[in-house]
C-alpha cells in the first residue's frame, strides 16, 4: 500500500511534468541554439519567485546569526554546489558586513571517496552533515532530478535534525522537491536548461543577499 507521502509526491509530479526538449532533430547548431534559448526563457518563467524570496530570507537569517550553510550535488550539480561556496563566501562578503560560513559537501574528493568506498555513496553527504552541522544551519541541495538517494537522504536528515533546507530541482522535482522546506523548481526535462538555470538561481541568490547589505550609491558603482 502506498504511503500518503508517496501518493502526494506522485500527484505533484504528474501535474507538473514539463514538455520534452528537444522533441525533434535540428538541421544545424544555429537553429538548435535558437530553440535552446527559447526553452531557457520559457523554463525561467516557471521558477516560483516566492520560493526565491523564501530562500533568500533563510540565507540572510543564517548569515546574520552566524549559522553555517552547506551545499551539495552530484555531477554537474556538484559544480554548482562548489561554485556556491565561492560566490557566497567571497562574493557576499565583499564590501558588506556579512562573513558567510559556507561549505560544499561535494568538494573534497578524498573524503567523498573514503565515505563512498567504506560506507556507501548514498551516505557521502549525510555522513559529513552528521559531523559538521547543527540545528539552525542551512542545507542547499542541488539536483536536476530531485531523486538522487544521497540528496534525498541529506535533505531528510537535515530536516529531521533542525537544519533549514532548500532544494533546487528540475524535471519533475522528485522527493527532494517535497522534503525541502523551500523548493526552487525549474520546469524542464533538459539537463542543460535545468543546470543553466540552477546556476542562475545560485548567482541571483548570492547577488541579492550581497546587494541587500549595500547602499544605493554602492550598488550603482559596484560590479556584480
Amino acid at each position: 500500500m502506498s504511503s500518503e507521502f508517496e501518493l502526494h509526491s506522485a500527484a505533484t509530479q504528474a501535474v507538473s511534468s514539463p514538455a520534452k526538449f528537444p522533441a525533434a532533430p535540428h538541421a544545424n547548431a544555429g537553429s538548435y541554439f535558437s530553440e535552446y534559448t527559447k526553452e531557457l526563457a520559457r523554463a525561467s518563467e516557471t521558477i516560483d519567485l516566492a520560493a526565491m524570496e523564501s530562500a533568500a530570507k533563510i540565507l540572510i537569517d543564517a548569515y546574520t546569526s552566524g549559522a553555517r550553510m552547506f551545499s551539495c550535488g552530484n555531477g554537474g550539480s556538484a559544480s554548482i554546489a562548489n561554485h556556491m561556496q565561492c560566490d557566497h563566501v567571497k562574493g557576499i562578503r565583499t564590501a558588506t558586513d556579512l562573513a558567510p560560513s559556507v561549505l560544499s559537501l561535494s568538494t573534497n574528493v578524498e573524503l567523498l571517496t573514503a565515505i563512498a568506498n567504506d560506507i556507501g555513496y548514498q551516505e557521502v553527504f549525510v555522513y559529513q552533515l552528521q559531523s559538521q552541522s547543527g540545528p539552525g544551519d542551512v542545507l542547499i541541495a542541488v539536483s536536476s532530478s530531485g531523486r538522487s538517494p544521497n540528496i534525498v537522504d541529506a535533505l531528510t536528515w537535515a530536516r529531521d535534525h533542525g537544519l533549514r533546507t532548500i532544494a533546487i530541482t528540475g524535471f519533475e522535482g522528485g522527493a527532494a522537491r517535497t522534503i525541502a522546506e523551500v523548493a526552487i523548481h525549474v520546469d524542464s526535462t533538459n539537463y542543460g536548461i535545468v543546470e543553466d538555470l540552477h546556476q542562475a538561481i545560485m548567482h541571483a541568490l548570492a547577488q541579492y543577499v550581497r546587494q541587500s547589505r549595500l547602499s544605493a550609491d554602492a550598488i550603482a558603482t559596484t560590479v556584480f
